[in-house]
């Protein structure tokens, strides 16, 4: 068998040539390795030990299942199964629904979902961040940063139900630009009418991706590819002119100036020279008032756009008569060529001084008229047009509520913040409700430390949930906040001592790190690069091919790999879990007469 490396490789070298039609993909399919790397990369995820319609989990993996699968797909009488349908909260308080399917069908999507990036990624667009190695909502808006300068207008876009709408028939007919194997079309085609059950009936799918599988992301991208295409052709259009013309109220007055600077050197009268100083010092004041260019300018337009899945985000150098037309553009194309509708209450022209809504952040464009120098000494108005991402105070207190940290007071007339305890976390030891706060901070800091007002606002959000935590733990050990804060803080940190299983001491100390911005976000490099991710030393695979029970230690020509969702899920007082815990893994490869007894046991 071909290493899935050296396939996905070749599928990508062959990607960047133009009109390259992929055939013969369906046999990758038949590769016994490609389910391998597949079976290492899901088993971290812990939803796949939620069970499918089938009832069937990572739990029980063996290699059996693989050949039978590929022998299914052979003979094309694989079918996958309805996904069980679940609804998870939106932000907005709505519920969004969830397919979950059945570990099977998570494994050929894995495997399709590989072949299909590895084809698409290279030719995607620069501006598409959703769903991709390498990207994320950082890369969109330092994007957006770093390339909406100077706009005067936003365009703000949702797409309405997007994944429950997208076409089929477009869909195939997108892939099919690029795909000419008719049997891999028809299995993907098998998966988008898999349909879902929900309360015990089966619902048909005539429209959209299975929201939770595998392959509906890269479906996704694939889709609207399409409309990035679209974009770059429509500002290859509306761009024009090579830059704003000067503005004559600024030049006339810089030339008199000048001139006035010319007449200052030339003065030999002490008098008129001070007369000169005081002219030129009023008019260098005025000169940083005015623009030096024009800011409406009708030969010099600009477009700028970038989408993270479903949103988008344009940037207009124009008028708001061009922002409308661009709009109304949109919304036809995405009608007649996607079969698409925008959120009319979510797709908004925004003026720039205003507040565009993106990714949870606040885009404005700055107009200060500070000078600062160049490295040449000369001043200039280097932040006026600069894109500014901002933390609303409207963010941080939804993210407080998210957490039931806070509660709102009444004093004078003004609406108090005021820290709660959380008494949900009061069943869970001291050192695992600082961890958990621990969590919530920094993932609130992760996320918002590319915003320009990061530091005010996350120190707002920190100190809110500081004060909860000692609330919470006043309340847990039944003492006051005061004394809370006495007992366990140690040179100016906030920490708790506890004993682990083994008898050694940890400490968990709350986060006291600061909150310093960072302009470029995330590393890069942490956004793994699913084409290089593949087989460990060893392998879950290798495990099972080892023959030999890790429990019993009796050979058996076919293994089963236990899988637990957290290592806390372990019974410590069952033979298979002290060897787990004393492995350290939330894997045991076991015969078949040690996987039923586990089976019994969990029962």
């Amino acid at each position: 068998m071909r290493n899935p490396q050296l396939i996905l490789d070749a599928l990508c070298s062959h990607s960047k040539v133009s009109n390259y039609k992929f055939e013969r993909l369906y046999r990758i399919l038949f590769n016994e390795e490609m389910y391998y790397a597949a079976y290492e990369r899901l088993k971290v995820k812990q939803g796949n030990m939620t069970p499918g319609t089938d009832g069937d989990t990572m739990d029980g993996m063996n290699l059996m299942k693989i050949t039978r699968l590929i022998d299914s797909l052979k003979d094309e009488t694989y079918s996958p199964n309805p996904a069980k349908r679940t609804y998870i909260p939106k932000k907005n308080g709505k519920l969004r629904p969830l397919g979950i399917p059945s570990w099977n069908d998570k494994l050929v999507q894995e495997v399709v979902r590989m072949i299909l990036q590895a084809i698409y990624e290279g030719a995607f667009s620069d501006r598409s961040h959703g769903f991709r190695p390498h990207k994320s909502c950082h890369t969109a808006l330092i994007q957006i940063q770093k390339t909406f300068t100077g706009v005067k207008w936003f365009v703000e876009g949702d797409i309405k139900g997007f994944f429950d709408n997208i076409d089929h028939e477009i869909l195939i007919e997108i892939l099919r630009e690029k795909i000419s194997d008719e049997r891999f079309l028809r299995l993907i085609r098998k998966f988008l009418k898999a349909g879902y059950i929900e309360d015990w009936k089966f619902h048909e799918s005539y429209h959209g991706t299975p929201q939770g599988g595998i392959i509906s992301p890269i479906l996704a991208n694939i889709y609207l590819d399409r409309f990035d295409r679209y974009m770059a052709n429509y500002a290859d259009k509306f761009n024009k002119g090579k830059g704003r013309k000067r503005n004559p109220e600024y030049f006339n007055l810089n030339t008199k100036t000048c001139a006035l600077r010319r007449k200052f050197r030339n003065e030999t009268d002490e008098s008129k020279k001070a007369e000169l100083r005081v002219r030129i010092s009023q008019m260098q004041a005025k000169l940083r008032t005015i623009p030096c260019k024009l800011d409406i300018d009708d030969d010099y337009k600009r477009i700028v756009y970038t989408r993270y899945a479903d949103d988008f985000l344009i940037g207009v150098i124009g008028s708001k008569e061009d922002s409308e037309r661009i709009k109304a553009d949109i919304t036809a194309y995405m009608r007649e060529s996607l079969h698409l509708e925008l959120s009319p209450e979510k797709t908004l022209i925004t003026h720039a001084q205003e507040k565009a809504k993106f990714l949870g952040f606040d885009i404005t464009v700055f107009t200060s008229e500070m000078m600062s120098r160049t490295k040449n000494g000369i001043l200039q108005r280097n932040h006026k047009g600069k894109v500014q991402l901002l933390l609303n105070s409207e963010t941080v207190r939804k993210a407080l509520e998210k957490y039931e940290a806070v509660e709102y007071k009444t004093e004078n007339g003004k609406i108090i913040w005021k820290p709660k305890s959380r008494t949900k976390l009061i069943a869970m030891t001291t050192h695992q409700i600082l961890d958990r706060f621990n969590a919530e901070i920094r993932g609130f800091y992760n996320y918002y430390c590319i915003a320009n007002n990061c530091s005010g606002q996350c120190s707002s959000f920190a100190y809110i949930m500081e004060y909860s935590l000692c609330k919470t733990l006043a309340q847990k050990l039944n003492t006051t906040k005061a004394k809370i804060k006495s007992k366990y803080t140690n040179k100016g940190r906030f920490v708790i001592s506890y004993q682990t299983k083994n008898g050694s001491i940890k400490e968990s100390v709350l986060y006291n790190q600061g909150f310093a911005r960072k302009v470029n976000g995330y590393d890069a490099q942490q956004f793994q690069d699913s084409s290089s991710e593949f087989l460990p030393a060893t392998t879950l695979v290798d495990r099972l091919k080892s023959e030999v029970c890790e429990l019993c230690g009796q050979k058996s020509e076919l293994l089963f790999m236990h899988h637990v969702r957290l290592m806390s899920c372990i019974d410590k007082d069952t033979p298979w879990g002290k060897q787990m815990l004393n492995r350290r893994r939330k894997t045991l490869a076991v015969c078949k007469s040690c996987m039923d007894i586990i089976n019994q046991q969990n029962k």
